[in-house]
């Protein structure tokens, strides 16, 4: 082969193995930051287990399998966040920024809320069990249809509440709100709706606002604070980006103890 024809083949084929190789190295990369993550907790439980317990860990190996799995799901998913939801979730920011549409850019902002906490697994977990509960303290009735009546009220509460609160931080972004003001004035809101709930649900109401803060909500409601903070003159991504999350976790308590309310 004539050596230009070969410099030729090299240079075609180093690109690809560099799109090969990053790929993999950026996912071990990921691995090992996801073992570092998680070492703590893993000592710990490793620490009590045999020293103060000094027993034995039940199913040894099952253990461990369980363990590789949370390593591998956890670098999928921060490889997952850092290249997709981020980038989208600032992107359909900046553009409906740039749109000019402040009626499209709420719409968004509520339904991306109220979706994002839908598909939430933790509220999914926590919805279930106070179902669970609320039947076998004959607060409904003890059937299938009943728990997942319940369960599904609660969800949808929980989600319209989120949809709301991502709507106020975007208008809170737009208007430029102190952010200190709507979350004590919220709190007070919270606290004055405690001496009025009904016992059985304000341990349920604020449970709520823990979980909707979780896997689905928190990487997409970031990054469209961030990115209509980015793109908004006179705003500050670092002081007015961020904030919603907060607004996300408070909210829920007011809506599910304003449902018990209403259904007591």
């Amino acid at each position: 082969m004539p050596p230009t024809i070969m410099a030729l083949a090299g240079q075609t084929k180093r690109p690809l193995v560099r799109r090969l190789v990053r790929p993999v190295g950026g996912a071990l990369h990921r691995i090992l930051l996801s073992v570092r993550d998680l070492a703590p907790i893993i000592l710990v439980i490793s620490f009590f287990q045999i020293v103060v317990l000094q027993q034995p860990f039940p199913n040894f190996w099952g253990v461990m399998v369980g363990l590789i799995c949370v390593v591998a799901g956890l670098s999928l998913f921060m490889q997952g966040l850092e290249y997709g939801l981020f980038p989208l979730g600032e992107t359909l920011a900046q553009g409906f920024a740039n749109k000019r549409s402040l009626t499209a850019l709420l719409a968004f902002a509520f339904c991306l809320g109220f979706g994002a906490t839908v598909a939430e697994p933790a509220l999914i977990a926590i919805a279930q069990e106070a179902a669970e509960v609320a039947s076998r303290g004959a607060a409904i009735a003890d059937t299938p249809e009943a728990r997942a009546s319940y369960a599904f009220n609660l969800r949808l509460v929980v989600a319209l509440s989120v949809g709301a609160a991502v709507l106020l931080g975007v208008l809170r972004i737009l208007k430029g709100w102190p952010i200190h003001r709507l979350i004590i004035g919220g709190y007070l809101v919270v606290t004055l709706m405690t001496l009025f709930a009904p016992a059985e649900i304000v341990g349920i109401a604020y449970d709520s606002g823990g979980v909707t803060t979780s896997t689905m909500t928190v990487p997409l409601v970031t990054a469209l604070g961030v990115g209509l903070a980015t793109t908004i003159r006179g705003r500050n991504p670092l002081i007015d980006g961020f904030g919603i999350i907060a607004l996300a976790s408070l909210t829920p308590m007011c809506f599910v103890m304003a449902y018990g309310i209403i259904v007591s």
